[in-house]
């Protein structure tokens, strides 16, 4: 393991809306986190994959767009709750932010969120080319060539705030879980 998670990663893309409860149970018996990342549109798959979600994660960019799309993934989560008479717990990621600009968008659109009282990661997943470049080259942040890619050690600091939060995030759900029983 480097930094602390482990590094073997199962990727399954053939998962349909007829596979998608198998292919999750299948996989949590193998590994400790099961990770679905599916498309952003309501479908039977995504609302199934939510239906054993221990955590859902809404990420959205700095636009009324991303956000009218958060709403419908919110009420999506809470329509499950009530299909499954089961708490799914979930929250907003604000992905490709700058570190620097705070555009007055991206503040509307979390004063709303406040506003509603939603979740929102504390953590936000900022623009990098380390990002970008995992796509382009291929492995993970780790395996990135500093000479190739700036700010590595930056996008790696960012990367594992999201992680930590992530999993205390799971934790927590899983003493309230416990203590519910």
């Amino acid at each position: 393991m480097r930094g602390g998670l482990p590094q073997k990663l199962t990727v399954n893309g053939e998962a349909t809306e007829d596979t998608i409860i198998d292919a999750i149970e299948t996989e949590a018996l193998k590994s400790t986190f099961v990770i679905v990342d599916l498309e952003g549109t309501a479908s039977m798959t995504v609302a199934y994959a939510m239906s054993r979600a221990d955590l859902v994660i809404i990420p959205i960019q700095g636009s009324f767009l991303d956000a009218a799309e958060a709403s419908k993934a919110v009420a999506l989560v809470r329509q499950q709750e009530r299909a499954f008479s089961r708490k799914i717990p979930f929250a907003i990621l604000l992905t490709r932010t700058s570190t620097t600009i705070r555009p007055r968008t991206l503040q509307s659109i979390m004063g709303e969120l406040a506003q509603k009282n939603l979740p929102v990661f504390e953590t936000q997943i900022h623009e990098r080319d380390a990002y970008k470049a995992i796509f382009a080259f291929g492995g993970t942040l780790d395996d990135l060539d500093i000479a190739q890619v700036p700010n590595i050690p930056t996008a790696l600091a960012n990367a594992r705030a999201f992680t930590a939060e992530v999993i205390s995030m799971l934790k927590q759900n899983t003493s309230a879980d416990q203590q519910a029983a």
